[in-house]
């Protein structure tokens, strides 16, 4: 499975909070296959100082979705969030790591059919990935390497 992972930070080195998770996400989910240059962006739903710098990677994964899921909150709170965005009302945070879509495929096998997904705690595609710049314009980065 291809998993896309939206990740984002505006709190402490943006730079080294995005390659720890990164690395952590490659180490634990699956190999990274792709990843987009990072995008800065104003906060958006709250009030910050704090500019965002966010990014779109890929990794193929033998998980299932909400396995992935629980390995990206433990990621979280290893790298110090300590509290989620809960009915929008967000916040600062050190790092947000959100799985933006799924596929049946790999790279060799090309990318097979969207993982339509919807539980309690994750929807797949992400709800709200189509109005939020910060997401599309590295995601169209990285489907443009991987194609």
């Amino acid at each position: 499975m291809l998993i896309y992972f939206g990740i984002g930070t505006n709190l402490g080195d943006r730079e080294a909070n995005l390659n720890a998770a990164l690395h952590l996400l490659n180490e634990r989910v699956g190999e990274q296959l792709a990843c987009s240059s990072v995008h800065r962006s104003a906060p958006m739903g709250f009030e910050s100082e704090n500019e965002f710098a966010n990014i779109v990677a890929v990794c193929q994964s033998d998980y299932s979705p909400e396995e992935v899921l629980l390995i990206t909150q433990q990621i979280e709170r290893e790298m110090g969030r300590t509290e989620k965005s809960v009915d929008g009302v967000y916040h600062d945070r050190v790092i947000d790591i959100d799985l933006l879509q799924a596929y049946i495929g790999t790279p060799e096998s090309g990318v097979g059919s969207q993982i339509e997904f919807t539980s309690e705690t994750l929807t797949l595609p992400h709800p709200r990935m189509q109005e939020r710049d910060f997401v599309l314009i590295p995601l169209r980065e990285v489907e443009a390497i991987l194609n």
